[in-house]
């Protein structure tokens, strides 16, 4: 199979298109045909300095095609299905083989390109505002980097369940395409100090829950945002700040909580994050959530699409076609 692969961390200037063995299939996991490549904030942070295994390496959390071959334990999937995958690595190719638990049929109404986006952003998402931030109606919710994947699914699925919602972002433009997906208020966060414009939103109350994937000095100013008995969950480091140091005697004054968030232990370890992406996958495809596809790049450009994704100029996902 042709892949994107890169022999050391670097720019997106590393990668490169080359022929590669096909990856062995798990018994408990299928061989999927790749159709579309959602690339995400992850990906790039791994191509740039992650940790790297065995050479050439092939980077990539999601996915969506045809299965063309099964495992023996394979659970309910047969050759012929269209799937969406998830997985720590693997996707920037032709083929992917992963466990059956990181797979989900895409309904019949979905087309693949869309499937490709959901379960990373939405089940991020709902994850994030309902199971650690515990977001309930009438309350305000902070999503940081609102034109991103995940912030698109937590706009949305904030909104709907009766939220008011404010998020951030790098262009006047973004914010105003983010109204017509449930966004009440935007902050640019380039011209803007984020808190001080928050607590001007909520008049110096601050809001209940936020949403946080930038990361680094980013995580102090959207503890600075929450109100009291805030909840603040942490998902990632598209700020590329650098690592970030909490004052955990900062908490207690408001009896604030943070936590931090990672899909692939939801998905090992609780059935439910598993069965909440099949429930979405399903909205997604009866039209009451929307994916939203900035632009395709071919598998041998992903130095392109990786470049594109780092220059800010985004909005929604960004996919890889073989």
């Amino acid at each position: 199979m042709k892949a994107a692969v890169y022999y050391e961390t670097g720019g997106p200037e590393v990668f490169r298109y080359e022929e590669v063995p096909d990856p062995p299939i798990p018994d408990d996991g299928l061989l999927v045909r790749v159709e579309a490549i959602s690339v995400e904030g992850g990906d790039t942070l791994h191509r740039a300095g992650g940790e790297i295994g065995p050479t050439p390496a092939i980077v990539g959390y999601q996915c969506a095609g045809t299965v063309v071959a099964v495992g023996p334990a394979c659970g309910s999937f047969t050759v012929g299905d269209r799937v969406v995958t998830v997985g720590l690595d693997g996707s920037h190719a032709e083929l992917r083989a992963v466990p059956w638990g990181f797979c989900w049929k895409i309904p019949p109404a979905l087309s693949t390109e869309e499937a490709a986006c959901v379960p990373v952003a939405f089940g991020t998402a709902n994850d994030c505002l309902f199971e650690y931030g515990k977001l309930v109606a009438g309350e305000t919710v902070l999503v940081q980097a609102g034109a991103s994947g995940v912030g698109i699914a937590a706009i949305q699925l904030a909104k709907r369940a009766g939220a008011r919602v404010l998020a951030t972002a790098s262009s006047d433009s973004k914010l105003e395409r983010l109204k017509e997906l449930g966004l009440d208020a935007g902050i640019n966060y380039t011209e803007t100090d984020v808190a001080q414009a928050v607590l001007e939103l909520t008049g110096l109350r601050g809001v209940e829950v936020v949403i946080e994937s930038v990361g680094g000095p980013g995580l102090a100013q959207s503890i600075e945002c929450l109100a009291y008995r805030g909840r603040c969950v942490s998902l990632g480091d598209a700020g590329r700040g650098g690592p970030a140091t909490i004052d955990v005697g900062g908490l207690r004054p408001k009896n604030l909580t943070v936590s931090g968030y990672f899909m692939g232990a939801e998905l090992l370890l609780r059935p439910g994050a598993y069965e909440a992406i099949g429930r979405i996958l399903e909205e997604v495809a009866a039209g009451s959530l929307q994916v939203v596809i900035d632009r395709s790049f071919p598998l041998d450009d992903a130095e392109g699409a990786h470049r594109y994704i780092e220059s800010r100029q985004a909005f929604g996902r960004v996919l890889l076609v073989p």
